[in-house]
């Protein structure tokens, strides 16, 4: 499983113009293939009169379902290139439709690549990307008596708090990243004097 991804901050849309034709990219977060389809056609619906709405997505944080559609355009001009465009940036979850309205000038194969690969990438410049890091849930039970400076110190390591209930024990959630399970459940121990009970959950991707 990969360590880590990039993906889209948010959606967003950003336009290009090339010899009077305007390219429309759409880019939104995807977190499955049937997100990015509902993402696909509620874009045709915006823009019925458009020549093309080519489309292209990555799902899984390994890039395990890639698919692309060149709507009409040559084969091989508009979906192909957004795809590349996508997997060379090493962005996952994401879903990327450009939409062309056509401005009268033939811009040819070479020229169309170009367009729409490039329209991709500027939409990922103008709109930005997180990086989200693979981490093993963990649950931490405190005393009341600890768990104010188990949190400072917490969040002074810079772990990942996810939330802290009170109740009669005060229990922290934290993501680990793989690697440092074995080296902070020796901490927590030496933090606490023995008195923390470390749980280890699921596995889930966040912000880093």
């Amino acid at each position: 499983m990969q360590e880590r991804y990039r993906t889209v901050a948010r959606e967003g849309v950003h336009e290009i113009e090339i010899n009077r034709s305007r390219f429309l990219c759409t880019l939104a977060p995807a977190a499955s293939e049937r997100e990015a389809q509902e993402v696909i056609q509620r874009i045709r619906r915006q823009h019925p009169t458009a020549t093309h709405n080519c489309f292209a997505y990555v799902i899984g944080a390994d890039g395990a379902v890639q698919k692309a559609s060149d709507d009409g355009e040559p084969g091989g001009t508009a979906g192909g290139p957004m795809l590349q465009m996508l997997l060379r940036r090493e962005v996952r979850y994401v879903v990327a439709v450009v939409t062309r309205y056509y401005g009268g000038v033939k811009l040819g194969a070479g020229g169309l690549i170009r367009a729409y690969g490039g329209a991709v990438g500027e939409a990922l410049d103008a709109l930005g990307t997180v990086t989200r890091q693979r981490f093993r849930l963990a649950t931490v039970t405190v005393d009341h008596q600890r768990a104010g400076k188990l949190e400072n110190d917490l969040r002074a390591t810079g772990r990942a708090v996810r939330e802290v209930r009170y109740a009669e024990a005060v229990t922290i959630e934290l993501g680990l990243p793989e690697a440092d399970v074995a080296a902070f459940r020796d901490w927590l121990a030496d933090t606490t004097a023995g008195t923390a009970v470390l749980e280890l959950g699921g596995e889930a991707y966040q912000d880093m």
